[in-house]
This record gives C-alpha cells, structure tokens and sequence, in this order.
C-alpha cells in the first residue's frame, strides 16, 4: 500500500511498538503537529520518521541524507507550551519504506509504502536463545551501572524481535540493519549476534558501559509497549534521499 505521510526524520531507529516523546520548537515540525491536530479522528494522526543517516534533525542545514526503511508514527499525546511549542509522545504502529520525499511545503511530505514482517516461521530454540542472550547482556549491564532493564520479555516471537532490538544499545547502523530485517526470525538472529559481540567486549573491557564500548550515544528512552489505538487529550491548537 503507498501512501503520502507527514515526514519527521530523527536522529534514532524506531521500531514497531516503541512510544517517544518528542519536544517539537522548529516551525516545520510545529506546522506538522498542527496539521495532525486539525484531523479529527485521533487513529488518522499518523505521519511518518525515518533516521538521518547524515546531518542533524534541526537547523538550516538539517538532515543531508535519510534511510530509506522507518516506521509510521501515531501521535498519542500532545501539550502545547505557552512559547508555541510542544510536548508530544508517538507510538510506532508499522514499517515503511520511503519511495521519495517532498520539501516545498510547510513540512516536508514522504511517498511510502507499507513494508510487513514476512510471516512468522517458528523456531521455539531460536526464540529462547535470544532471551537468553538478552538476560545475560541485561545482568551484564545490572552489574556495571545498576538496574537498567524491568519486565518480562514478550513471548510472540515478531515483539520479541523489535523490543530487543529496540532496547540494545548499538550504533545506528547496527539499529536500522535490525529495522531491516525482513523477518522477526532474521531480526532475532542478528540482534542475538550482535548482543553477543557486546558481551564479548564488556568482558575484555569490563569497567566501561556498552554503550561506551560500542562508541554511539545511549539509546533514547523508549517505552516498549504493544501498538493500541490512543485518544490523545485535547490540545490547542527536505532533504534529498539516499
């Protein structure tokens, strides 16, 4: 399915599931909230990110190149400040692929099309390996810098896949090769490979944390939650692709 969405690019992988909260003060992206505001039914609130693979989410320069696989985006919650500018949460409900990108407006507009998981094969060893590796890589960080993870992983193999790929701690490559990925079982294998490199590192480095060990920024707090439909409270109301 091919659809025009609101695009607001970022300096981080998303992926399905993932809520975020986003403090929006430049004018094409506060344009873009008030675009989403004006649409009544708060599940057509949708637009679309992608990471910057160059450049910067803000500024005059802005992002000189993107991805091309991200996620389309709900708003879910909005308040707006006195100065104009807001607080808002988005919650990742799909993968996309942008097919072209459109700056002249206000903001910019992406052509996208939908781009699913392939079916579930089923490989309960598969599935177990990885919770196993990503409770040892969580003791592992328990142990460095204290409690960092809580909860239960989720046992549906295609949540499994983006709740650890969302919570690892990798360079934005690594995170969007596992965006990438074109099965949760693929997922699976690859964010097992690459937790299992981060234990081998911690352990020839053993004071310092992945995400220093890794070389890359620590991961935003996310909030991995199963995609539902939200009613947000009420609130008053360009660059080229690689």
């Amino acid at each position: 399915m091919t659809d025009t969405l609101p695009m607001f690019p970022l300096n981080t992988v998303l992926f399905p599931g993932v809520s975020i909260p986003l403090h929006v003060f430049e004018d094409r992206y506060r344009a873009l909230v008030h675009h989403l505001l004006r649409i009544d039914d708060p599940s057509d609130r949708v637009f679309g990110s992608v990471a910057i693979r160059e450049g910067y989410e803000v500024g005059d320069h802005g992002a000189q190149s993107l991805y091309r696989v991200g996620v389309r985006l709900q708003l879910t919650d909005v308040e707006s400040n006195k100065d104009g500018t807001f607080e808002i949460v988005a919650t990742a409900r799909d993968r996309i692929i942008l097919d072209g990108l459109e700056t002249s407006g206000e903001f910019a507009n992406g052509d996208v099309t939908d781009s699913p998981d392939e079916p579930v094969e089923g490989s309960e060893e598969l599935h177990n390996r990885a919770r196993a590796t990503f409770t040892a890589y969580r003791a592992a960080i328990s142990a460095i810098r204290g409690s960092t993870f809580a909860g239960s992983l989720p046992r549906d193999p295609g949540y499994l896949s983006r709740t650890l790929s969302a919570l690892a701690p990798l360079p934005m490559a690594e995170r969007q090769s596992l965006l990438e990925a074109e099965s949760p079982e693929a997922r699976l294998e690859l964010v097992t490979t690459m937790l299992r490199e981060e234990l081998r590192a911690m352990n020839v480095i053993p004071s310092l944390p992945a995400t220093d060990v890794a070389r890359t920024a620590p991961v935003p707090q996310l909030r991995t939650t199963p995609w539902r439909r939200r009613r947000p409270p009420v609130a008053a109301p360009r660059p080229p692709l690689h």
